[in-house]
């Protein structure tokens, strides 16, 4: 499978998200700025430079509903962008970290976002009527590092969190005065904001790019000792997958469907994963073709082995990744920091908006 269409925004890209009808693209070109660009006929014109962070830009989400973007930095803020006529203005939100903020996602009902920090903890962000602000709740204590990534199940109240310990964990968010009793998941209803309802401990190294499959069913990560983690019936006795594959690890995942996921990261080649009937998950194929030096040599034994432990060819490719994954076939020179589906004309499946990082 090929690219549909291919843009150059910027030398490297850090995080981004699309607008509610997904003409226009909002992402950070490696420094403390948003830029926004829109789609006119067949060319992207940018229309918007949001201002106001300090330092690089972590995280950014768009609301589909409320046509809010909320940003995180490694200043240890976060804004939330209201379009007010044809300008953004931001709201500071305080989250009372003393390391950087790494990631960031409204809920789904979007009363709600919550961002993961190099602090070791989460905060839980939600909007006070009656002081007009935004306020923070922190869930503390409960992770050993750096929180990589965070996804909200479909109930608005289990958020997802994955780590540099190497392990994912599921916590309760429910804050009184924000979540109505209705929103509670029937066998979590009594779980109070913070409780920590499973720790998984599949991975032995860094986890990365936690989702939820479309229903909350299922839950999927991934490690960076190239492993792809997929539970079902979370709770105090879920059911674990692991699929490990001989290419670079991923850094995100995507759900496409309940039965098929999307992989990205540093092998710069998206990834297809599906589950068979029986439920049981594996590798399919590589989304961008795989193309190998024609007319190389072989290398040392040393440089072979090198190479597959890299995900290389054996054809004498060398360590350059630009240059291995041109001779690849790729789109990407470098790796894919994050995913987010596009939809195309009505098709069941999205083609993911991957992007490069340096």
């Amino acid at each position: 499978m090929t690219a549909i269409a291919v843009h150059q925004f910027a030398q490297c890209i850090t995080c981004h998200a699309w607008s509610p009808d997904h003409s226009m693209v909002a992402f950070c070109p490696n420094n403390n700025e948003v830029h926004i660009y829109k789609s006119l006929q067949d060319n992207w014109e940018r229309v918007h430079v949001l201002q106001k962070h300090d330092q690089l830009i972590s995280g950014i989400d768009w609301s589909v509903r409320s046509n809010r973007i909320v940003t995180a930095s490694h200043d240890r803020n976060s804004y939330v962008w209201n379009l007010e006529g044809s300008e953004w203005v931001p709201t500071l939100v305080i989250l009372r970290l003393n390391r950087a903020a790494l990631c960031v996602q409204w809920s789904p009902k979007e009363n709600k976002f919550a961002v993961g920090s190099g602090a070791k903890t989460v905060c839980i962000c939600y909007y006070e009527q009656e002081n007009n602000w935004w306020v923070s709740k922190l869930i503390r204590k409960r992770h050993d590092s750096s929180v990589t990534n965070v996804a909200w199940q479909t109930n608005n109240l289990l958020l997802a969190t994955t780590s540099t310990d190497g392990k994912c964990r599921i916590f309760s968010t429910f804050i009184k005065g924000v979540d109505t009793k209705d929103s509670r998941a029937g066998k979590f209803s009594d779980s109070k904001f913070g409780e920590l309802i499973v720790q998984l401990d599949l991975s032995f190294s860094w986890a990365f790019g936690v989702k939820w499959s479309p229903s909350g069913n299922t839950l999927a990560y991934a490690g960076h000792n190239s492993m792809i983690y997929f539970v079902d019936e979370v709770g105090p006795s879920p059911l674990a997958q692991s699929v490990a594959f001989r290419d670079l690890p991923l850094r995100d995942i995507l759900f496409v469907s309940e039965r098929m996921v999307i992989g990205t990261g540093f092998d710069c080649n998206p990834m297809a994963f599906a589950a068979d009937e029986r439920g049981i998950w594996s590798f399919i194929r590589f989304l961008g073709e795989r193309k190998t030096a024609s007319g190389s040599k072989y290398g040392s034994q040393f440089s072979e082995a090198f190479g597959k432990l890299y995900g290389q060819s054996k054809q004498g490719v060398g360590n350059d990744p630009v240059e291995s994954s041109r001779l690849r076939g790729c789109v990407h020179e470098n790796c894919i920091t994050k995913d987010a589906p596009y939809p195309l004309n009505n098709c069941l499946f999205r083609e993911p908006f991957t992007e490069k990082a340096s």
